[in-house]
């Protein structure tokens, strides 16, 4: 037997109350659903763009990243000498070991309080920004090789307190000095900051390196690449 409208309509009125927190659940269900597909979206176009086609990063097989990756020395070297591997100007293998740790640092605006926030500084090596050309230094120098000097990431010199021109950082037992900021566009590495692998490993202590990248000779070679890291 159909039951009148006017009967559900006065049924929804008595229990407006159940009724009001029903219609706010289910927004707010669509509404976090919404966001998480936004956020997943802006991070898949962040990773896309941070990456390249021709371009290869090897980490510790079973490592779900960097931070966690630990690949030696000697290992470095075999990935160094793979036939797959291009050659940049003046006859120079196009490859680069890096090593990625996290640190704290205070966000601007938030001096009055005691929370940190985890930042990626990464060592890198002189071919890493002849792998990524999308990393361009907008404002002061590079760093200088085997020196205590980082660049920093535009997203992280607007965002972090510390982080302007000829400003200092204390992590890793040193005292860092900021000398440039650098825009890399839509990617990661707009929030990292960089500086000498071997220095960034000794303040740390790290014996091992993070990851190997590497451009390709020829993006087809990239299975054969794979095989011969495997």
């Amino acid at each position: 037997m159909a039951v009148p409208l006017s009967y559900s309509m006065r049924n929804l009125w008595k229990r407006r109350l159940t009724t009001v927190l029903t219609v706010s659940g289910m927004a707010l269900v669509v509404f976090v659903f919404a966001a998480v597909l936004m956020m997943a979206e802006g991070l898949q176009k962040t990773l896309v763009d941070t990456g390249s086609y021709d371009n290869v990063v090897v980490v510790r097989k079973g490592s779900a990243s960097e931070v966690m990756s630990g690949i030696e020395r000697l290992q470095a070297a075999i990935v160094e000498m793979l036939p797959q591997m291009a050659i940049g100007p003046g006859g120079r293998r196009l490859v680069a070991k890096e090593v990625v740790v996290l640190i704290a640092l205070q966000k601007r605006g938030e001096e009055k309080t005691s929370s940190h926030s985890n930042v990626v500084v990464r060592g890198v090596e002189e071919s890493s920004l002849l792998l990524r050309p999308q990393v361009k230094l907008v404002s002061g120098r590079p760093f200088r090789p085997g020196s205590s000097e980082v660049i920093v990431g535009n997203s992280i010199a607007k965002g972090f307190k510390g982080v302007d021109l000829q400003g200092t950082l204390n992590w890793g037992m040193r005292r860092w000095t900021v000398v440039g900021i650098f825009d890399a566009g839509n990617t990661g590495f707009s929030s990292e900051i960089w500086g000498d692998a071997d220095q960034v490993m000794q303040a740390f202590r790290r014996p091992v390196y993070s990851s190997v990248i590497f451009r390709l000779r020829d993006p087809d070679a990239f299975e054969a690449a794979k095989k011969a890291v495997e």
